[in-house]
């Protein structure tokens, strides 16, 4: 049993129940010393980072648990879970360089850490923590993944298109998910975050003069998030536990390709340092569909990761629907689509691939709400 509130620890700890199995993730126990020496032996309690006092980690290795300390080298908190756009780029006007995001993918990609045992545990269990919040945002969601290239401009019409659909999704009551990253990831979840087609085309007219991530991010990243505070507006920023029923839009970029920044336009981030991890959680989530953008080899590889369960789906498992958007994309440049035709022949995976010439085919494939 997890307890990752104070409140929910005090309930526990009046009840006068048993802590063995006890998972106390990321809080402050420093006055709670006395209490939980009560209890006697504390054996099978374990204690997830949070504040503990050196007199209440004693106490608790004495008499049994498993204190599992705070990181105080690493630049990321392992227990935090999901991030908002404000917390991945704080510090943003020092330079891209200064910012949270910046600094873990500096460290990811430190060789010396690479096979550090300490570190791999760090990222395990950031990546774990992030996974566990995920699963509760996400719970009785209708979602639905948008795949797309990262290299797609702002000042694009593909750029356009693709945030009138995120936000026609999010009217629909879909959660839109991506790999929030930059290209079409962030116009899907640009889309999906205004609340008005005239707020997508204003939002969109912001940023167009910095139509890329490169070769500077910080000035990207700028321009995105002063337009993000304009469709937000003063509105005070919820807890990702009470936003999740009212969110429609949701990032799930990773370190793992850290020099791709992470889009601001998403109601919560859900970064990853595990890219296998982050690409088959945003394709297991998306269960109202998955819609497929122009996109190169990562944008493929997706694509077959999401082929294989269709293919291996039981003969009476409802599918999902893939779709492709762009004909001469999918057949022609990057010709997947006759593959796609091939592994689905006989098999109920026919009936859920699709491929479409445009953007405004796609809501009728989807999986209602």
């Amino acid at each position: 049993m997890e307890i990752e509130t104070l409140d929910e620890l005090d309930d526990h700890l009046d009840s006068a129940g048993p802590l063995r199995g006890l998972r106390l993730q990321d809080l402050d126990l420093t006055s709670y010393g006395e209490r939980l020496a009560a209890h006697g032996d504390l054996t099978g309690l374990v204690v997830l980072g949070g504040t503990v006092p050196v007199p209440v980690a004693e106490l608790l290795l004495v008499r049994g648990a498993i204190l599992f300390p705070g990181v105080a080298d690493a630049p990321v908190d392992p227990w935090r879970g999901l991030y908002f756009p404000s917390d991945l780029y704080a510090g943003l006007e020092g330079g891209y360089a200064a910012t949270p995001d910046a600094r873990a993918y500096a460290w990811f990609v430190d060789a010396r850490l690479r096979t550090d045992a300490y570190c791999t545990l760090v990222r395990a269990i950031h990546d774990d923590s992030v996974t566990d919040e995920l699963d509760e945002f996400v719970q009785g969601r209708s979602v639905v993944g948008i795949m797309g290239g990262h290299a797609l401009q702002r000042d694009s019409p593909a750029y356009a298109a693709a945030a009138g659909l995120g936000h026609a999704l999010a009217e629909e009551g879909h959660l839109v998910a991506t790999g929030g990253g930059p290209g079409a990831m962030e116009a899907a979840n640009l889309g999906a975050l205004c609340r008005s087609t005239a707020a997508v085309e204003e939002t969109v007219g912001r940023i167009v003069g910095v139509p890329g991530f490169r070769p500077d991010i910080t000035p990207w990243a700028a321009t995105a998030l002063a337009a993000r505070d304009v469709v937000v507006g003063d509105e005070p920023q919820a807890p990702s536990e009470t936003l999740g029923p009212s969110a429609r839009s949701l990032g799930i970029p990773t370190w793992f390709y850290g020099h791709e920044p992470p889009n601001v336009f998403c109601d919560v981030i859900a970064k990853y340092f595990s890219n296998a991890i982050r690409e088959e959680g945003l394709l297991a989530r998306s269960n109202a569909g998955i819609v497929v953008l122009d996109g190169a080899a990562g944008t493929v590889q997706e694509v077959f990761q999401a082929a294989t369960p269709l293919y291996y789906a039981p003969d009476d498992a409802p599918l999902p629907p893939l779709v492709l958007v762009g004909r001469p994309h999918w057949t022609e440049r990057v010709p997947v689509w006759t593959a796609l035709q091939a592994l689905a022949a006989g098999r109920p995976m026919s009936e859920a691939i699709h491929l479409v010439d445009s953007i405004d085919e796609v809501l009728p494939l989807l999986a209602p709400r």
